[in-house]
């Protein structure tokens, strides 16, 4: 079975969309085969890597409601090893549709057990939101991954976001864990930038990745070009930041699998 890793944080425009996809590229680039599923109604994890929602008839939507298979909506992308199960704007839909069906927050779960077997990592880029989409993200994954960025209200968010985290643990899935937290949008400039990581890394402890994402133009332009910023500038800090945070997910993840 994959090792299924959700990023998630309730706040919006903190980093999720641009974390899941260049980790799987990093992932893919060390030999992972990865699958991404974008579970934001938005769809902008397949609009990064350049996947046409509107040419595709078959999304998470479909996979999660149960309508049709994951392999049905795999779409590869540029990226050897790296697939997407691409999403829709029926998804905003999904919370109302979910409510009556049997078993509502185990509904990715079971998709992914049925067909996620040929990967290495499952990926879920989840909405910023706890609805009953992020519930079934919660409840499939092995371990939270969940952007932070350097901003003050931010920390307002993440303090609910464990709870929450905290809550589908005891009630639906006792194997869940924070993997980690990744500082975004860091300026080392700024005092504020400081004051957060310190906050952050005093409460979070180890559980805060050494690695910081810092403000990089270069990740404001990739996804307009349809590409991870590792494809669209490989040289640049956000590049090279993202394939360091790639190699400490992975050594943690030798660490879990070897205890």
């Amino acid at each position: 079975m994959p090792r299924i890793l959700a990023i998630a944080n309730r706040k919006g425009g903190v980093g999720k969309t641009t974390t899941a996809v260049n980790i799987a590229t990093a992932m893919a680039a060390a030999g992972k085969k990865v699958l991404v599923v974008d579970l934001d109604p938005q769809g902008n994890a397949s609009t990064s890597m350049g996947v046409d929602k509107k040419g595709y008839h078959v999304s998470s939507y479909n996979v999660l409601l149960g309508t049709k298979k994951l392999t049905e909506a795999v779409v590869w992308t540029e990226v050897p090893r790296f697939s997407i199960v691409p999403s829709s704007p029926d998804l905003a839909a999904a919370e109302i549709e979910l409510v009556n069906m049997p078993e509502r927050e185990y509904a990715l779960k079971k998709a992914l057990l049925k067909e996620g077997v040929n990967y290495d990592y499952v990926l879920i880029d989840c909405p910023p939101s706890l609805s009953l989409i992020t519930v079934n993200a919660l409840v499939a994954a092995d371990g939270v991954i969940v952007p932070l960025q350097c901003e003050f209200l931010a920390l307002e968010g993440i303090a609910e976001l464990i709870k929450n985290i905290n809550v589908i643990k005891k009630n639906f899935n006792p194997k869940l864990m924070l993997h980690g937290v990744v500082l975004t949008m860091y300026d080392k400039r700024n005092n504020l930038t400081q004051m957060v990581e310190d906050d952050v890394r005093n409460f979070f402890g180890k559980k805060v990745y050494d690695t910081v994402i810092p403000r990089n133009v270069k990740i404001s332009e990739a996804p307009s070009h349809g590409k991870p910023v590792l494809l669209y500038d490989f040289k640049c800090s956000g590049s090279q930041a993202y394939i360091g945070l790639t190699k400490e997910v992975l050594k943690r993840e030798r660490e879990l699998i070897a205890c």
